[in-house]
């Protein structure tokens, strides 16, 4: 949903549009929904976008409330970045990043490409700075690392929007497997001493159930699917990796219940500290 506010006014990102029939039916769904099992039980976040195409969301059990929440990459609680592409969960030991990160788009021309190369910057710069506590950073992270990480590597690397091919070599191809963009994705792990936790699971190539977003099912599209949304913890935390899941699989997308990204999910242990304190107290894992 797009955030509250009129049409030409400021808009509101951490509050729901009402202010149309529409909108206020949607809202009260929403609101029913979130206010049920087993919804009920968990806190919500959200940081929306002035349309309904981004924005994100979390939600954390009721029982383990963030220190802080905020929802720009420099930690201000009161700024949200623009289209609502952040949610920062501080925790005791841990933060959690939840960003829907921008598209690279086709051409040099439309300033996607820039725009992409400076959110990628303040990415690596956020990961460098934010290493006093561990991370894991998760959601639409628009680029798929490897050739593994795509179903057909050749038509993703030669793909062009009616023809046009950017000056630099390391821009072609569709957005999210450019070489510049996988460069970038790599240098941010390498130095911020971070793994890709399902790859780190999954080795081998997995046709059927190894991608997280699928094309149109109809026209050159179908069939073509890529590995865009992760999980990404720090390397301190690999031992901890319990499973990490993608939910949807097929051409026919089953799991990704009418989305074209379908459910990433990850699993940790819990540190040995906290594992011990809990038999002592006779409380069962979940």
């Amino acid at each position: 949903m797009p955030a509250a506010g009129s049409k030409g006014a400021p808009k509101n990102p951490g509050e729901l549009k009402d202010d149309t029939n529409a909108a206020r039916e949607e809202k009260r769904v929403l609101m029913r929904a979130l206010s049920s099992a087993p919804f009920g039980d968990y806190e919500v976040w959200w940081s929306l976008s002035d349309s309904k195409y981004a924005g994100t969301a979390l939600l954390v059990k009721r029982c383990f409330k963030p220190k802080k929440v905020s929802f720009s990459l420099d930690q201000t609680s009161s700024k949200h970045e623009p289209d609502g592409r952040v949610i920062l969960a501080e925790f005791e030991t841990f933060r959690l990043l939840n960003t829907y990160v921008p598209n690279n788009g086709w051409k040099e021309e439309e300033n996607s490409f820039q725009r992409r190369r400076k959110w990628d910057k303040r990415i690596l710069d956020f990961v460098l700075q934010s290493s006093d506590k561990n991370l894991i950073w998760c959601g639409d992270l628009n680029v798929s690392h490897e050739e593994i990480d795509v179903s057909h590597p050749e038509f993703f690397s030669a793909a062009k929007l009616n023809g046009y091919i950017p000056p630099s070599k390391e821009d072609v191809g569709q957005p999210g497997f450019t070489l510049a963009e996988r460069k970038r994705f790599g240098s941010i792990l390498k130095e911020g001493k971070l793994i890709d936790a399902y790859r780190l699971l999954h080795k081998e190539k997995d046709m059927d159930q190894g991608f997280s977003w699928s094309g149109n099912p109809i026209g050159k599209y179908r069939g073509k699917r890529m590995r865009i949304d992760y999980f990404v913890v720090s390397e301190k935390l690999k031992n901890r990796i319990l499973s990490c899941e993608i939910h949807g699989h097929g051409i026919e997308l089953e799991g990704f219940y009418g989305s074209d990204h379908c459910p990433v999910s990850l699993e940790l242990s819990l540190p040995p500290a906290l594992s011990v304190e809990l038999v002592e107290q006779g409380i069962e894992k979940a």
